[in-house]
């Protein structure tokens, strides 16, 4: 599976091509989704530190009160983006301990699987599209 190794962006890889007599979730599937979410979880660890050097060596007590507000506004966003990251990374993590487990690839709703495109789209996916769809009517009424 050298085709799938990591490359500059965590989702250049190659759409995973399967046997029409193929069982859903084998060892070959399964390690296709393990490469895409550890090159996902490096490309954000490596954002993860950049924002920290960047943050250290960018740091400055600027005399203009509107240059120092430009740039606690900039850290700001920075700081809640690595937030939504940390996040996924979360994220991320589950979906390994499921592929672990042997339980990546089918709906936590109600057990059918996700299907390969999704998981392709979405590797953090826990829910097939019929679940989702429900779901995000449910959310919509709520509120």
């Amino acid at each position: 599976m050298s085709e799938n190794i990591k490359t500059d962006s965590p989702f250049s890889f190659k759409p995973y091509v399967g046997k029409d007599d193929e069982e859903y979730m084998n060892p070959a599937q399964l390690r296709h989704f393990e490469i895409i979410l550890n090159n996902w979880k490096a490309g954000l660890m490596a954002e993860v530190d950049r924002t920290v050097h960047h943050m250290q060596d960018d740091a400055a007590n600027f005399p203009d009160p509107n240059d120092r507000a430009t740039q606690e506004s900039e850290f700001s966003l920075e700081l809640r983006t690595r937030d939504r990251e940390r996040k996924l990374i979360k994220k991320i993590d589950e979906a390994l301990k499921e592929i672990e487990a042997g339980d990546y690839g089918y709906c936590e709703s109600c057990g059918v699987e996700i299907g390969i495109r999704r998981l392709e789209a979405r590797p953090t996916a826990t829910l097939c599209i019929d679940c989702k769809t429900l779901d995000e009517i449910r959310e919509k009424q709520m509120g």
